[in-house]
């Protein structure tokens, strides 16, 4: 596998570990709970986390696939094992779509949706920042419910 790729596959492990550390211990309420109206409970933000993750891999990778990013904003969860599971199977998704993403691909334009075409280092890289900002809008989150419920 080409370093580069390896390295940005270890960071968006790196994040699911994180992101489990965040969910492990909550409850169904907690991880559904909007902090007002219009906004994102921490299992959408997973969800779309990860949904938004796949689609760039298959980018990357040069791999066609559809993905329903408005589905990702409804998502719910009955507990915390439902998304560490998602997550666990966003691990292996990583390896196997990694495996395909060449130095050259990395360095080709290529297109996601109807965005302007990227390298896919650009793609990879933007996704990455992407999931870290979620992973904070996840410990916003759960601070907020913290002084709700205090």
């Amino acid at each position: 596998m080409d370093p580069v790729v390896a390295k940005i596959a270890e960071q968006f492990q790196v994040v699911h570990g994180q992101l489990r550390d965040e969910v492990r211990d909550l409850s169904g309420e907690e991880l559904n709970w909007k902090p007002a109206p219009e906004t994102n409970s921490i299992a959408a933000l997973v969800v779309h986390t990860l949904g938004s993750e796949a689609e760039v891999l298959r980018v990357a990778a040069k791999v066609p696939g559809d993905r329903d990013r408005d589905a990702e904003f409804l998502a719910t969860a009955n507990n915390a094992e439902d998304l560490i599971r998602q997550l666990d199977q966003a691990d292996s998704y990583i390896e196997a779509m990694t495996s395909r993403i060449t130095a050259a691909n990395l360095a080709e334009e290529l297109y996601r949706g109807e965005r302007a075409p990227e390298t896919g280092l650009h793609w990879l890289v933007t996704n990455y920042g992407h999931a870290r900002e979620h992973l904070a809008h996840i410990q916003l989150t759960k601070q907020l419910y913290a002084i709700r419920s205090s």
